[in-house]
């Protein structure tokens, strides 16, 4: 028989009311807690050779005795360059084939910036990681440039709110800046990498035998990223650019392995060491030179690449940082020359295109990046070279002065042959 509720409306004498576990002056609990992350980097040469113990090692990194599958994405490019790449991929797998399984063929996908608009490539990945049952615990393999590690790792990332991804880096630039952090994305709404996630990855391997078959825009573009790096970080790694760019130039890939090494060490200890590996402030030291680079490319449809776009970007926020008294015209001298010896290009038409009110396209970046993070608009510059300072403000006539400047130095060593 249910027991009457009082008249009075009180709750009777055995029945108590749920305690409330936050304190009784409180209008909010607060929930807060932490994750740690953690995965290796490697450095290697041949990881597919067959007696390469590596790659099965960073599988079974975490020791769990298990038998792990894997799926395989190469970058289409990666794949015409070495046409047996496949073949040694499946012939490892099958050396090995009670630790690890291939659960496909490897999936041969298109790389380059071009291959980031859209969501095809995204969506034919999902479906496939879900047709080959894969779960929170298998790996996603991914071998390509930037773009194709971008595209891979957007996927994996939302499939079961994340699967395991390895990335084997095969550019410069893959290598040394955009295969080693802890993003990934696709561009849309015209705008680069407007979609994506944080999702750091299981590991990272680079393999300095894919050097040998990049072609020169990809052998150059990581260089870009070092000299970034270099001007706001480290004087020693821009001594060393300086000193060997007749020899990155020309291909040396002894000296682009120290390149790489350098400048992925110095990438990794800003995502640990900064404080904000996940980009939740308004500040992205790394980024200097990006604010144009990002537009240039899109100006272009992507024909300029990302590694040329960053080169002028950093020419013209050096330009900049030179006008305002942050670095010497002697300093901004050595820092255009090296870049020019290196086989970058100062400016691209692009720089000087017009929108329909006539200003500047090229201006629109700064917003673009600014509501990329939110906030202020905060751009870093090297003050003095080794350091680097933060600006919320930027004069649209310096900033234009200096793409007539890069515009006309560039004609300069033009017409010196």
């Amino acid at each position: 028989m249910r027991k009457q509720a009082p008249e009075d409306g009180k709750a009777s004498r055995d029945e108590k009311p749920l305690r409330d576990p936050a304190p009784q002056d409180a209008a909010v609990y607060r929930q807060r807690f932490s994750v740690d992350f953690d995965y290796e980097v490697h450095f290697t040469r041949d990881v597919f050779r067959k007696d390469n113990p590596l790659l099965l090692q960073v599988l079974d990194r975490k020791a769990e005795g298990r038998r792990h599958r894997v799926f395989v994405c190469v970058d289409s490019g990666v794949a015409e360059a070495r046409p047996g790449l496949i073949r040694e991929i499946k012939d490892w797998f099958h050396e090995r084939q009670a630790k690890a399984e291939l659960v496909a063929s490897p999936e041969v996908i298109p790389g380059g910036e071009r291959a980031k608009l859209g969501w095809q490539t995204v969506e034919d990945l999902m479906v496939a990681f879900g047709n080959h049952h894969l779960d929170r615990q298998s790996f996603v393999l991914a071998i390509g440039g930037g773009s194709v590690l971008d595209m891979v790792g957007f996927a994996a990332a939302l499939v079961h709110r994340g699967l395991r991804l390895v990335r084997l880096p095969t550019t410069v630039l893959a290598m040394d800046d955009a295969g080693i952090g802890v993003k990934n994305g696709m561009n849309e709404h015209g705008v680069k990498n407007f979609l994506g996630t944080f999702a750091p990855p299981f590991a990272v391997v680079n393999d300095f035998s894919f050097l040998a078959t990049l072609p020169q825009e990809h052998w150059l573009g990581g260089v870009a990223e070092a000299f970034k790096v270099a001007i706001i970080k480290d004087l020693d790694l821009l001594d060393f650019l300086t000193s060997h760019a007749r020899a990155i130039a020309s291909r040396d890939e002894g000296v682009m392995e120290q390149v790489i090494r350098r400048c992925a060490v110095r990438h990794l200890e800003h995502i640990a060491g900064n404080g904000d590996p996940f980009e939740m402030g308004t500040a992205r030291p790394l980024d200097f030179g990006h604010w144009s680079a990002h537009k240039l490319e899109s100006l272009s449809g992507f024909r300029v690449s990302h590694g040329a776009a960053v080169a002028a970007g950093i020419c013209l926020d050096s330009y900049y940082a030179m006008r305002k008294g942050f670095i010497a015209p002697p300093e901004l001298g050595r820092i255009l020359g090296a870049v020019k010896e290196c086989g970058f290009k100062l400016w691209h038409p692009e720089m000087g295109q017009r929108g329909g009110s006539g200003e500047l396209a090229i201006i629109e970046g700064l917003e673009e990046f600014r509501e990329h993070l939110g906030g202020r608009l905060t751009i870093t510059l090297p003050r003095p070279l080794g350091r680097k300072v933060e600006v919320h403000h930027m004069d649209l006539d310096v900033v234009e002065e200096g793409l007539w400047y890069l515009r006309d130095q560039e004609a300069q060593a033009a017409a010196a042959g």
